[in-house]
């Protein structure tokens, strides 16, 4: 149960997406796709999506799933996209719907977003088994970052969202809306509890000092005896503490605002107004605190 799995790392959002491919068959799964997207001219562009299709067909894959961790602050999804071009299941967690929500009324959005999760085709619960061809997979709710959040284990390989990042730069941040420190913890203690050989997948590596190159892969062995953030002996209560004093003096990231409102509605934009152009809300004054510009940035540590 050894899934195969390539990276497609985006320098702009600092994230890695993953095609996840079956040894025994030519199934494959999808795993946090990106919509490139300019904030400055608010232009899309589908090149990193393209960069994965192309991987897709050359090797002759069977997309089977297009799998979201959790709805994305720091980038816009291209899973319809992918679908639209490759086929398979969009999935994200079953607490979606209290992301959308959350973040629903944010946008005054209610009348064109249903809050029932209906814009994926799967939604899954904690410890929902599934398949990849051959590959059992498991999906783990862990909470905390958002409501949302899901680990996908496929064969022996978890695919942790932002709930984790490499042991030098720690865990996720736990400010959003919906989001909890406590929870969080708790959650990442579920991913401990796997084998310590399961291979571990980052969605984002943001170079902290002293490392040049980026790294997305490590273990929870690793994790559980280096993480900076939570160690084995980090008590509960020590990392609430720890979460809560950082994540105040963070910054919102630069993409949160577009990437929010198109990712509780899986990845489709808003629908176009009378004059035939989509627009993206900026609800002024409603997230965050004052933070200067190099404050901010796409990280959810």
């Amino acid at each position: 149960m050894h899934p195969q799995i390539q990276p497609f790392f985006d320098e702009f959002t600092n994230t890695i997406s993953y095609v996840v491919r079956d040894p025994g068959s030519m199934a494959c799964a999808i795993v946090d796709p990106v919509l490139d997207f300019d904030p400055a001219s608010a232009r899309t562009d589908t090149k990193s999506a393209d960069a994965m299709i192309d991987y897709v067909e050359s090797h002759g894959l069977d997309c089977r799933w297009i799998l979201e961790t959790h709805v994305h602050a720091d980038h816009l999804s291209a899973a319809p996209y992918i679908r639209e071009r490759l086929g398979g299941k969009l999935a994200i967690g079953g607490r979606i719907t209290v992301t959308q929500e959350t973040f629903g009324p944010i946008f005054n959005a209610r009348q064109d977003l249903a809050s029932d999760g209906s814009q994926f085709d799967h939604l899954f619960e904690d410890g929902d088994q599934f398949f990849v061809g051959r590959l059992s997979a498991r999906a783990i709710h862990t909470p905390g970052h958002t409501p949302a959040c899901m680990t996908y284990l496929i064969g022996d390989a978890a695919f942790v969202g932002d709930t984790l990042f490499m042991p030098d730069f720690g865990t996720a941040r736990a400010d959003f809306p919906g989001g909890d420190a406590r929870t969080l913890y708790r959650s990442i203690r579920k991913i401990y509890a796997l084998d310590p050989e399961t291979r571990l997948f980052m969605c984002h590596d943001y170079l902290p000092e002293g490392r040049t190159e980026h790294r997305w892969e490590t273990t929870v062995g690793e994790q559980r005896r280096s993480n900076v953030h939570m160690r084995d002996d980090v008590t509960e209560d020590e990392f609430v503490a720890m979460r809560e004093a950082r994540d105040i003096q963070l910054g919102m990231p630069k993409l949160i605002l577009p990437s929010i409102q198109v990712n509780i509605r899986a990845g489709r934009m808003p629908p176009a107004e009378d004059n035939g152009t989509v627009y993206l809300k900026l609800p002024v004054n409603v997230l965050g605190t004052p933070h200067s510009p190099e404050e901010a940035g796409p990280r959810t540590q």
